[in-house]
């Protein structure tokens, strides 16, 4: 399937996490096929250590000719999600798509995880998900092409030594994904999971060691992967748990060469492996 001319004009988007890596080239990408983007997270001023705001996001779109306003928001903040909703409603009318996308990441054995931890992990991914989800509801319901995805891993949860905490999070989300679908059933709102099968080259990924670049792709696999997803028929396409790869294999990709960030290099299943240890393509 050729992305290029999938637009979706006169949608909106409302993505939390849009100042660096995978939410930003979501933003980008969404707004340059037409969408209304709603850049949010914490960060509105520039970091020596982690660059990118979600100010420089919104400007990057508008310099592209797109529609972009950006909000600060912190999803653990009820007030301040509900703050960001609004706002986007006043700017654009109502939200179209959702993507809970913003995630804490902590990698590290039990002993090595304090209850503090555990809290901030729970709280951004899991009920960040949940809040930000809870506060859109109203306006997804008044869409004619409503989508929710969480970015979570397929379940049934497994065991996850070594990383209890972060995988406890990240299964959260996706059964709050496939709970919420069965719930809204009759609304048509598609709330759907998405998980890349390989890492995907971002700060976290670079922080945490997690491979090297021969073993990551581009952010645009998940940019294709939404793009595909979005524009299923919400009615007909809900309460599912995809890989990146599944979908686009579906939509008729055979070839991912072009997503590898090192050219001729042939990622394996990192991400897809860090909750499925049996994991093969």
């Amino acid at each position: 399937m050729a992305f290029d001319d999938v637009d979706f004009e006169g949608k909106t988007a409302f993505i939390t996490g849009t100042s660096r890596g995978i939410g930003k080239a979501i933003a980008l990408d969404l707004a340059d096929r037409g969408a209304n983007v709603v850049s949010t997270g914490k960060t509105v001023e520039g970091h020596d250590e982690l660059p990118g705001t979600i100010v420089e996001t919104t400007e990057e779109i508008r310099e592209r000719g797109g529609n972009s306003i950006w909000c600060q928001l912190d999803v653990r903040d009820d007030d301040s999600v509900e703050a960001a909703i609004q706002e986007t409603v006043d700017e654009f009318g109502g939200i179209d798509f959702v993507v809970n996308n913003a995630g804490a990441i902590h990698i590290a054995n039990f002993e090595n995880t304090p209850p503090k931890r555990f809290d901030l992990l729970v709280d951004v991914n899991a009920r960040g998900a949940y809040a930000t989800t809870y506060a859109a509801l109203p306006y997804l319901r008044e869409s004619d092409h409503a989508h929710v995805v969480t970015f979570s891993p397929p379940m049934p949860a497994r065991p996850a030594p070594g990383k209890i905490a972060y995988a406890l999070s990240k299964y959260g989300m996706t059964f709050i994904a496939e709970s919420l679908a069965q719930e809204l059933a009759t609304d048509d709102i598609a709330v759907n999971a998405l998980w890349p099968v390989a890492a995907i080259e971002s700060e976290a990924t670079r922080h945490f060691g997690m491979g090297t670049p021969e073993d990551w792709r581009t952010p645009q696999i998940m940019c294709d992967a939404l793009t595909e997803l979005f524009s299923r028929d919400p009615t007909e396409c809900t309460g599912n748990t995809f890989y990146d790869e599944g979908i686009l294999e579906d939509a008729g990709v055979e070839d991912f060469s072009s997503y590898a960030v090192v050219e001729g290099t042939d990622p394996g299943p990192m991400s897809a492996q860090l909750f499925d240890p049996d994991y093969e393509r």
